[in-house]
């Protein structure tokens, strides 16, 4: 296999197309996660606490990759909406657990709906899309030195 000779043309950056893939999917989210009153990284929240309930929010950061100056304000959101609940854990102050409410366990069924509306749109089939992901993750196993 050979590697592409090096560019500046934005055209033959692969930086430049995971960067569009990624905002044009986030843009497809958008009008669906409105309807459930969720921005994507809020739907990413949720959804590690539906794959996991009960965890500290240093768990969900580091699922997700985000710092704690993103967490802090998406998490106050989050519980403000009465999706989750924010305590600080009995064996370790410095911890905050976060948990679902009834409230956000009962968005999993209707963001389930709005996975398989995605999944849909991007008209794949299934050894494709296994592919596909298998790459992007890694991607980003590679260039970020596996901090996932």
């Amino acid at each position: 296999m050979s590697i592409p000779a090096p560019s500046v043309a934005l055209d033959d950056q692969l930086c430049f197309a995971l960067y569009s893939a990624s905002r044009a999917v986030t843009a497809r989210y958008r009008p669906m996660l409105d309807q459930l009153g969720l921005t994507y990284p809020q739907f990413l929240v949720l959804m590690t606490l539906w794959e996991h309930d009960d965890q500290n929010v240093r768990e969900i950061s580091d699922r997700l990759d985000l710092d704690s100056g993103t967490m802090s304000p998406l998490l106050k959101r989050l519980d403000a909406a009465g999706l989750v609940t924010r305590e600080r854990s009995a064996a370790d102050e410095r911890q905050v657990r976060v948990r679902l409410t009834d409230a956000g366990r009962a968005l999993e069924q209707p963001a389930c709906r709005v996975s398989a509306m995605m999944i849909d749109a991007l008209d794949l089939d299934v050894q494709q899309f296994a592919a596909l992901k298998r790459q992007l993750e890694e991607i980003t196993e590679r260039v970020g030195g596996g901090t996932r």
